[in-house]
């Protein structure tokens, strides 16, 4: 199933990260392998292609990569952000100078194939729980300065994103609690502190937690490292009083049998923090 996103990561978001990359590849010295080997101004043709199943994410990220390289390189998109990958299938080609595309390669490819990793990481978990009505979404356990990059690969494979950072949500989670004095006091101070525009998310570990919180108040209840029974039973006992997300022991093996519970959304740090990059290699050649 192909998931295409229209609307791209904003160009000013991602360029500062790109030339990062970019400068760390090519240090002081640029592409002393590519100076030497290649005459300048030989004109190539490249092909990212895709080896194995899985769903492309960081098409347009790749794209970017090769422009800031050289703008004069011609791209063609044949598979975009969200769609569906087989073996064989051609993702980007970039016609332009052959030193330029040889520059570019493993930045562009080591985007790519990060996210599409993510993206067909995602898709999977998606798949196995589809007709259960339960969503499936990312968290903060990403890697420092890609969270943009690797979100935007979630949604590709069909999942949901969780906050962005610190900034955006309100999620009370157990040392909050403990610092606060109380789940009654932690939730009173942030609904106070946060207003009626923001959702309130509290983190529960027991039935008897999740018991307190209903008399209190939330939006949203984490239910942490439960087992099946406790979540069916936490289910029943919220009866659609507030939104209840699974977190915890999220694999493939146990994702479905977690959404049969009947919680809302299953949230995974798996998804962006261990993904396996998906295997996508740039075939050369001259024009």
């Amino acid at each position: 199933m192909n998931r295409e996103l229209t609307f791209p990561l904003p160009e000013a978001m991602t360029a500062d990260l790109i030339m990062r990359a970019l400068t760390e590849d090519l240090g002081d010295a640029g592409d002393i392998s590519t100076i030497a080997t290649v005459p300048k101004n030989r004109p190539a043709r490249a092909e990212l292609n895709s080896r194995t199943f899985g769903v492309a994410a960081g098409v347009e990220m790749a794209r970017r990569v090769f422009r800031a390289v050289d703008p004069e390189i011609e791209l063609e998109t044949l598979k975009g952000d969200g769609f569906a990958l087989m073996p064989g299938d051609t993702i980007l080609v970039a016609n332009g100078s052959a030193r330029s595309l040889l520059t570019a390669e493993r930045v562009a490819l080591n985007i790519l194939g990060h996210m599409s990793g993510i993206a067909s990481a995602t898709a999977r978990f998606v798949e196995i729980v589809e007709d259960t009505g339960t969503a499936i979404a990312c968290t903060r356990k990403t890697l420092p300065g890609l969270r943009a990059l690797q979100k935007f690969a979630v949604r590709c494979g069909g999942g949901m994103n969780h906050r962005f950072g610190l900034h955006d949500a309100v999620m009370i989670k157990d040392n909050h609690i403990v610092a606060a004095g109380s789940i009654r006091r932690a939730l009173d101070a942030a609904s106070s502190y946060a207003g009626h525009t923001v959702r309130v998310e509290i983190e529960v570990d027991t039935l008897d937690q999740l018991r307190e919180v209903l008399s209190a108040g939330a939006d949203i209840i984490l239910l942490d490292n439960m087992a099946p029974k406790a979540l069916r039973e936490a289910v029943r006992l919220t009866d659609g009083r507030a939104l209840l997300e699974a977190s915890g022991n999220v694999t493939l093996e146990t994702v479905r049998e977690i959404a049969e519970t009947g919680v809302d959304v299953i949230s995974s740090g798996w998804i962006t923090h261990s993904a396996p990059t998906l295997d996508i290699g740039m075939e050369l050649s001259l024009s």
